[in-house]
């Protein structure tokens, strides 16, 4: 018996999806429904953040990924109790089923008041901001700033679109524990096994990943038949998925979905911003047990890196 393909990953304009009065909203809510609902991933194109902005970004984090590894150790999370800085390879075990990931990665957060009380929370932490490349932090905090934008706006358009009240979500997202990070995925090393990847599958942790990348190929997304599907995108369109958080939160009616980087002849660098509420939000569906945003992230947290990982 012939297999029926899997759907094709949505592409959808986000001008249309966010702007009820533009003249393909209701194709734009759509896409948006089967791409969250049934596939868990999406693209968008026509953002805010255009692709000169991006390839800017990618351009810092290129820069600071290039120094020597004796220079980049000055600002090693491994040294931390959270997740801020610079993660070398092998500080991340995404999949226990998986060696450690070859990839290096370099996190940031929410940049916080002085004296602020959440400071003490790990997901809060201070940021670490390398001297060099000149700017870094500069380029970081600003897109930080119009990507946490960006990727609320469009997360209450997906909520709406598939039949949750994207205001109620909206409200949880103040003070977001959301995590930028650059990941530089090199070439696949020689002598790579199969438990060897970039990232081994995984679903995210958090509700909405607005993902840039270089354009180099890479990423592959799980199907529901238990396919893999490359997915890529240009700088200036996005990748979107929903993590763990999201799918319990909307009782299942948006998709976590296993993804991976198995890694190729090329090198790679994408930019996820992990787009996670307030620590204290209530990310249970109605009727259920509570279960604390942080609660979640934390655990998760602390079974991925390596340098958080208890009792291994």
């Amino acid at each position: 018996m012939t297999q029926t393909p899997p759907p094709a990953i949505p592409r959808i304009s986000a001008a249309a999806l966010l702007d009820a009065g533009h003249p393909d909203h209701a194709a734009a809510q759509a896409a948006a429904r089967l791409g969250a609902s049934e596939i868990g991933f999406l693209t968008v194109h026509d953002t805010p953040l255009s692709a000169a902005r991006v390839r800017d970004v990618i351009a810092t984090y290129r820069a600071f990924f290039a120094l020597p590894a004796a220079e980049k150790v000055r600002w090693d999370m491994a040294r931390t109790g959270s997740n801020r800085g610079w993660g070398a390879p092998g500080s991340e075990q995404v999949n226990p089923d998986a060696n450690p990931d070859y990839k290096q990665v370099f996190d940031c957060g929410l940049t916080l008041p002085p004296g602020d009380p959440l400071a003490q929370l790990p997901a809060y932490a201070p940021n670490l901001w390398p001297d060099t490349p000149p700017g870094f932090a500069d380029v970081l905090r600003a897109y930080y700033a119009d990507a946490t934008a960006f990727a609320r706006d469009l997360l209450v358009a997906l909520l709406d679109a598939v039949g949750e009240e994207g205001a109620f979500f909206a409200d949880r997202f103040r003070r977001p524990m959301a995590l930028l990070r650059g990941n530089f995925y090199p070439a696949r090393p020689m002598g790579a096994g199969e438990r060897d990847f970039g990232i081994a599958a995984h679903t995210d942790y958090g509700c909405l990943t607005l993902l840039a990348t270089d354009g180099t190929p890479g990423l592959e997304v799980r199907r529901r038949g238990g396919s893999w599907t490359p997915l890529s995108a240009q700088p200036g369109e996005f990748v979107i998925n929903f993590g763990e958080m999201l799918e319990i939160w909307t009782a299942g009616r948006i998709k976590a979905t296993p993804h991976r980087v198995v890694g190729g002849s090329e090198e790679r660098i994408s930019v996820p911003l992990f787009f996670n509420p307030d620590h204290d939000a209530n990310v249970a569906p109605p009727g259920a047990d509570p279960v604390l945003a942080i609660d979640h992230l934390q655990r998760r947290f602390d079974q991925t890196y390596v340098h958080l990982q208890k009792g291994r």
